[in-house]
This record gives C-alpha cells, structure tokens and sequence, in this order.
C-alpha cells in the first residue's frame, strides 16, 4: 500500500499529512511526501493499486476532526481542500484521474480539518491530535 502525506510544512496545520507521513516511516507501507501538487501526485499512484492520501482540510468544521473519504467510489468535495497553494491539488487530481481512467484500484482520503493555516511551524493541538490518530488507524489496515 502506498501512502502519500500531503502538505506545507511551514503553514502549520497544512503539515497535518506530512506527520501522518513520517508517523509512517519504517511501517510495512510505502510512504511518501509530497507538497500536492496534482501532477505529481498522479505520477506518485499511477503503479500503485491501493493508496492513501492524507492531507489537511478546511471545511468549517471543528479542527481535529478527520475524515475518510472513498475516492475511488465518490466525488471529493473540493471546498475541502480550498486553503491548497495549488490551483491543480489534490481534489483536482482525484477528478482529473476519475476522468482519464487512471485512479487506482482502491484510493482513501483522509482529510484532517485543520484550524491556523498561517506561516510557521508546528500543528495545533487538536490537528496534532488527529494526526496520531490518523497513523494508527493507517497501521491497522
């Protein structure tokens, strides 16, 4: 299986994905890291039959929260992933694979919600929180 953390490390909560991501180092997955960018993100699952991508989301929700969502089954919603740098993010690399026939087999998001997006480092608690949660949920598969 292969793992793909998502995010900026120097936009605190936006880091959610890479924690899951090096919380992941040295497990029986395969782990990568990546900013999420959509063309490079296609490229990272295009082999690769079953994946999971972790990233940071703003929904209005409570910060903390996470989310599972079947890509490979449902449309993401893209206001999740609205605070991306990327104008080709994650959402958008989902729905452009949908489109071409190219989403692997099995491809699960998980989504934090994230609370402070601003420049720096370190997760709030609650982020930091449900990025534990988050690994152990992973390693369980």
């Amino acid at each position: 299986m292969l793992c793909i953390g998502v995010g900026n490390a120097y936009r605190r909560d936006d880091a959610a994905g890479l924690e899951v991501a090096a919380l992941l180092q040295g497990t029986h997955l395969t782990v990568r890291q990546l900013s999420g960018e959509g063309a490079q993100l296609m490229l990272a699952w295009r082999d690769a039959p079953h994946v999971i991508i972790i990233d940071a989301v703003s929904s209005s929700g409570v910060p903390g929260t996470i989310y599972r969502l079947d890509a490979a089954v449902d449309p993401l919603p893209a206001y999740f992933f609205r605070c991306s740098s990327h104008a080709f993010g994650v959402a958008e690399a989902v729905e452009m694979g949908r489109a071409l026939d190219e989403l692997p087999a099995e491809l699960i998001i998980y989504g934090i919600e994230g609370a402070d997006f601003r420049e720096g480092v370190g997760l709030s608690p609650p982020v930091a929180a449900a990025v534990a949660e988050v690994a152990v949920r992973i390693q369980r598969l």
